[in-house]
């Protein structure tokens, strides 16, 4: 009480103690509620939804605007009726039924998801082996990144150049022709390497390969050389470590190889146009077809809306197939 005189008169309740009690309780919740530790801590929470927001803001602008709206319209108008030359708002299943009844149209669906399956089995034929050989046998990895890069560069050329590439190789007066009548097999050109399902198959195959490498090497690339070291320890020969060990783990590329492959394949009409021929059209060309000359939108959209449906199947059949065999490393 001697050393701090004022401490009597506050713990003895007086009119001043008290006063200055309240006051100092007020300036500290006051001082509480404005501390600087606690106010930016909001305000970094709000900045970062902020930021957040800001950066999602224009893709998911450009994804509605781009790919959600496009879509619904398409959708809309899969439901209209056509009374020549106009198109009347409905909402009827008549275009669908078209697509089922009429041989032509069913015809060209099965005829797409054919040659789509052949050119993804086509390209996991050629694209496997190169990818095992660029990751299991290759030491230098300078050598590897130069045969890697060179196999999807092509993917920086112009399709349609590609595509005419092709159909110059296959031509009458093409290069295959050409060394065919060199070694003597033929005596003459001959058209049987064009205009037909087998053109298209192995365009495509070449234009579509890049897609199954890099999904294919990323995968094989992940799996640890130890297992395969453990798998010959074990006595396992070459062919017993690659069907017990490599190809299940490097399935999550090849499936994501298939898919890539498979829903470009199906979406493809430039080269059915210049290497398959009248009787080798597509869903993509009998869309276009439907939209240009026969100015029926309706059956168009409701084609069109049929493969986006066939992909998105794909594309879940192959995620679900992904998430069943997947092993972490």
């Amino acid at each position: 009480a001697h050393l701090f005189p004022g401490a009597g008169r506050i713990a003895t309740g007086g009119a001043e103690g008290q006063h200055r009690r309240r006051f100092g309780e007020r300036d500290f919740v006051r001082r509480y509620r404005r501390s600087p530790s606690r106010i930016p801590s909001v305000n970094h929470a709000q900045q970062r939804r902020a930021g957040f927001a800001a950066l999602m803001t224009g893709p998911m602008l450009w994804w509605i605007l781009v790919l959600l709206v496009p879509y619904v319209i398409m959708l809309m108008i899969s439901f209209y009726s056509k009374q020549f030359p106009f198109h009347v708002p409905d909402f009827q299943f008549g275009n669908y039924f078209k697509i089922i009844d009429d041989p032509q149209y069913f015809q060209v669906l099965l005829r797409s998801l054919k040659i789509s399956v052949l050119v993804s089995l086509v390209t996991f034929g050629l694209a496997y082996p190169l990818t095992y050989f660029l990751v299991f046998k290759v030491r230098s990895h300078r050598v590897r990144m130069i045969i890697y890069v060179a196999t999807i560069i092509p993917l920086w050329v112009s399709y349609l150049l590609r595509a005419y590439t092709w159909k110059t190789i296959l031509g009458t007066e093409g290069i295959l022709n050409s060394f065919l009548i060199w070694i003597g097999i033929i005596d003459e050109p001959i058209s049987l390497f064009l205009y037909n399902q087998f053109a298209m198959v192995i365009t495509m195959a070449y234009i579509f390969t890049p897609f199954m490498v890099m999904p294919v090497y990323a995968s094989l690339e992940k799996i640890p050389g130890s297992l395969i070291e453990a798998s010959k320890d074990l006595g396992a020969n070459r062919v017993t470590t690659f069907l017990k060990i490599t190809l299940p783990l490097s399935m999550p590329g090849v499936l994501a190889g298939f898919t890539f492959t498979f829903c470009l394949s199906a979406g493809d009409f430039i080269s059915p146009t210049l290497v398959g021929g009248p009787y080798s059209n597509m869903v993509a060309n009998v869309v276009a077809t439907q939209f240009g000359i026969a100015m029926n939108w309706p059956l168009g959209s409701a084609l069109g809306v049929v493969l986006l449906f066939i992909v998105l199947a794909v594309i879940t059949l192959s995620d679900r197939l992904e998430r069943a065999g997947r092993i972490n490393l």
